[in-house]
């Protein structure tokens, strides 16, 4: 197996070359930072330095399970993301089979065009936009709410009961074209074969819809699903952050914004083994929902991760 190797090797010594220069990148940058995790077992100790700081097991985890902040940051989470997924997931399907009944090509192409501009505005571009465009006052939400009712609008981003709909919707106008393309993809492999049969047999465009292209996509969608779901505690950090405030961090407090504000808390208050356990709770639990969520889907269909 060993000569195999080597004749490999020295039969194509140029392709290996080229791998070269990615394999110690990923090294250097995807694993060996993971040698980092140890603090989330030990009492991080500045003069003595990761390797030097004594162990301390699952003192960090226990400290963050008894912690006030627990059931907040975890009810938040699952609640954001949750809600994400119930209220996104499906858009994108819905607008890719929508796009795919079209047959004006320029039409088409145009609406492709506008739906996949949203996803590449950087979040805090679009932070920046959801609060001008919601301001009470000079936003254009400001401006009719008082032009209709002649009051000053309350402000959103004070109100912990718009923060949900705000994240969400905001997230779904953003990413719903960009997503879609996974399924206009899968769609385009459709052979107009079963549909020219279908219309044969007398089938409506719904029908057709339901009956043909929705099974084509089915394994796309599973795999999204799975994807989708085993990340659930991966609510993004960035936007959420640029959107709190004091008055809605009651209910927009999530585990990757309560991570940050420990490891690299102000005032010399910095805890990084316990915001190194708390990340890697976040990521275990993930990994277990991922499993979890793949195991039932490879039983109940034929599709999986593996």
């Amino acid at each position: 197996m060993l000569s195999k190797f080597t004749r490999a090797i020295r039969r194509h010594w140029q392709l290996y070359l080229f791998l070269l220069l990615p394999a110690v990148y990923i090294g250097i940058f995807a694993y060996y930072p993971m040698t980092g995790v140890q603090l989330a077992f030990k009492k991080f100790d500045y003069n003595l330095g990761i390797w030097g700081s004594p162990w301390v097991g699952f003192e960090q985890f226990r400290k963050f399970f008894s912690n006030y902040m627990f059931e907040r940051v975890m009810t938040n989470t699952i609640r954001i993301s949750v809600l994400g997924t119930i209220a996104g997931f499906p858009v994108p399907i819905i607008f890719a089979l929508c796009l795919n009944c079209v047959f004006h090509l320029r039409y088409k192409r145009t609406v492709q065009t506008i739906t996949y501009m949203p996803h590449f505005i950087s979040t805090v571009v679009m932070v920046g936009i959801l609060k001008q465009f919601f301001h009470p006052r000079v936003g254009v939400y400001g401006i009719f709410y008082t032009m209709f009712t002649g009051a000053t609008a309350g402000d959103l981003f004070a109100s912990p009961s718009a923060f949900d709909p705000l994240y969400i919707f905001s997230g779904i106008w953003q990413g719903f074209g960009w997503g879609s393309i996974l399924y206009l993809a899968a769609l385009s492999g459709v052979s107009p074969e079963l549909h020219e049969a279908a219309m044969i047999d007398g089938a409506t465009r719904f029908q057709r819809v339901h009956y043909v292209d929705i099974p084509a996509i089915m394994p796309t969608i599973i795999i999204t699903l799975i994807m989708s779901i085993g990340s659930l505690l991966g609510v993004g950090f960035e936007k959420i952050f640029l959107m709190q405030t004091d008055m809605n961090m009651r209910v927009s407090e999530v585990i990757s914004t309560y991570v940050y504000k420990r490891g690299l808390g102000s005032g010399g208050n910095s805890d990084y083994a316990f915001s190194t356990a708390v990340g890697l709770f976040n990521n275990v639990v993930n990994l277990i929902l991922l499993i979890t969520v793949n195991k039932i889907a490879s039983m109940v269909s034929e599709t999986s991760l593996w």
